[in-house]
């Protein structure tokens, strides 16, 4: 790979790394929101869930904006847009400025998340879309350890804690615009000019997309639940306001993901799904267990196999898109897999910080884990039917070659 094209992957992977990093900034200053302006659990978990909401209606509207206009242009605008939330997180003297500044925040991400994936897989090409997934997941784990490890670290030691984490955010933010703009322009002149016409994916493409998209549904729903109450359930359970010590032990899912994502990438995708399954079933089994025991390792032990479920049902989404969609769809058919993410994370978000909110965390997930387990098993059936199709379209293809030949 060229020198230029190396920077050009090594900056969108800075992109989706930022891009988790902006969403999960909040995550260690949730408690303090909820002390200083009285918040209730639902009030909290909409702070979080606002982001995915006003993401989705982003990716119904511009979906494909940059099949159109180019990777390079839709990232800046999403790029933008991520640095007016956090200016408005930075200064923000209550809930209302948090709540306007986390839309921005999905407005950016929406803009941002699928040109910079897809244009990973434009420079890696289908080829290595194993490599990709796994460094783009690795990436989004990075900007999350950034959240909880960092944020918490600035929350809990530094000054103006409901302030400076967003600053120093916003620094990595002005520094990754400016290796955006340095990107080349590849906006395609026959491309033609965009309209909102809503995502549109080939009906060939449908049972991959269909596969991708309950694969990173059921990454996001266990994303959701650590990013959105893990914080309130890991105080309880430790005792301590320290949000240092609480970002630490939610980072260490972070770390899992990252190194799951980075050694995993050569298992086919037909073994990492039900590892991916049984991880998420022995993740709930612990936080159950540690919600109704208060228990710290079992926390700990719920944050491991949250991590490897996550890293390896994210990766095989993205590993099912590179490698099934061509690239004048592939932002659109990212931005499909992605929709349906989110839709599910901010609605489990929003479920369960009510369940919290009427009867606790105890019953949030008593009720949320068999759901999201059920999820992790559907995502398993539709990745063991595409791989079945795929096989078969493979046999009759080459049966039809041999036959021409013949």
């Amino acid at each position: 790979m060229p020198a230029r094209n190396r920077l050009a992957f090594w900056t969108c992977a800075a992109v989706l790394a930022l891009a988790l990093w902006t969403s999960g900034a909040a995550t260690p200053v949730y408690p303090l929101y909820s002390a200083d302006w009285h918040l209730t659990p639902i009030l909290t978990t909409s702070i979080f869930a606002v982001y995915p909401l006003v993401l989705v209606v982003v990716l119904l509207v511009f979906g494909d904006l940059s099949d159109t206009v180019g990777r390079r242009a839709s990232i800046l605008l999403g790029v933008a847009a991520q640095i007016v939330g956090v200016v408005l997180f930075a200064v923000a003297p209550d809930v209302v400025w948090v709540l306007v500044g986390r839309a921005f925040m999905g407005l950016g991400v929406g803009l941002a998340l699928s040109p910079a994936t897809a244009k990973m897989i434009d420079i890696a090409g289908p080829a290595a879309s194993a490599r990709t997934g796994a460094i783009s997941t690795a990436s989004t784990a990075t900007g999350l350890v950034f959240a909880t490890l960092v944020g918490g670290a600035l929350v809990q030691y530094a000054p103006f804690p409901l302030h400076l984490t967003y600053w120093v955010l916003l620094g990595a933010e002005l520094v990754v615009l400016v290796l955006v703009w340095r990107l080349d322009r590849d906006r395609d002149p026959a491309a033609g000019r965009w309209r909102p016409r809503g995502i549109s994916v080939p009906r060939s493409l449908w049972g991959a997309v269909v596969a991708a998209a309950v694969c990173v549904s059921a990454s996001y729903a266990l994303g959701g639940v650590v990013m959105s109450l893990g914080a309130s359930i890991g105080k309880q359970l430790i005792g301590t306001d320290d949000a240092f010590v609480t970002g630490s032990i939610l980072a260490l899912s972070m770390v899992v993901i990252g190194v799951v994502a980075l050694v995993s990438r050569r298992i086919p995708l037909v073994v990492a799904t039900p590892i991916a399954l049984v991880a998420t079933g022995l993740a709930f089994t612990a936080l159950v267990a540690a919600a109704s025991t208060r228990s710290l390792a079992l926390f700990l032990v719920f944050c491991v196999f949250a991590g490897v479920g996550y890293s390896l049902f994210f990766a095989a989404g993205l590993q099912i898109v590179g490698r099934f969609a061509p690239a004048h769809h592939r932002a659109g058919t990212l931005s499909a897999v992605y929709l349906a993410a989110y839709l599910v994370q901010g609605a489990s978000a929003l479920w369960l910080g009510a369940e919290a909110t009427a009867g606790g965390l105890q019953r949030a997930v008593d009720l949320g884990a068999p759901v999201i387990v059920a999820l992790a098993a559907v995502a398993l059936v539709f990745v063991l039917l595409l791989a079945r199709s795929s096989r078969g379209g493979a046999a009759s293809s080459a049966a039809g070659e041999a036959a021409s030949e013949a």
